[in-house]
């Protein structure tokens, strides 16, 4: 097994991102400083990690500044930091208003997140910011609640490749 495990280890890294034991790390701190919040954590498919932020927690209703609750969030993300992680960062919204509102709103939460991080240490170089609109949604824009799981920012961590 130990043969197979090397060669699926490879292929493994050569397809995707690196999962090390600071990543796994990163995820243990993430997960028990989010406890409880609805802040969700988790590894992705290829290997990074995620952390999703819903509205009540991140952003008020069409408005791109970081609410007070989501600084201890941010401020953990940037703690321990690598030099070398990289950081992506993608925004979106509900559906409420037109994709002339809501796409550069989307853009405007995810340069708010960088710049917030960049003040924590974390090398706007390193990170990467996109914004999806309501093109993307996680829930049923028809509800409240609906529309309040859509409104997110979500941070994605991973190793270096090459």
């Amino acid at each position: 097994a130990g043969q197979g495990a090397v060669i699926g280890g490879a292929v493994g890294a050569i397809a995707g991102n690196l999962w090390s034991k600071r990543m796994e790390d990163k995820k243990a701190a993430m997960t028990q400083a989010t406890a409880g919040t609805g802040i969700e954590v988790a590894r992705t498919p290829d290997d990074q990690l995620m952390v999703n932020v819903p509205s009540d927690f991140s952003f008020d209703v069409g408005r791109a500044d970081i609410k007070p609750e989501m600084r201890p969030v941010l401020n953990q993300f940037a703690q321990g930091l690598d030099g070398q992680m990289r950081v992506r960062i993608v925004g979106h919204t509900d559906s409420t208003g037109s994709d002339s509102i809501n796409d550069p709103l989307s853009v405007n939460r995810a340069e708010s997140v960088r710049n917030y991080l960049a003040d924590r240490g974390v090398s706007p170089a390193r990170s990467e910011i996109s914004g999806r609109g309501s093109h993307q949604p996680v829930a049923d824009n028809t509800s409240d609640a609906g529309r309040a799981k859509n409104r997110r920012v979500e941070i994605f961590l991973r190793e270096p490749q090459g």
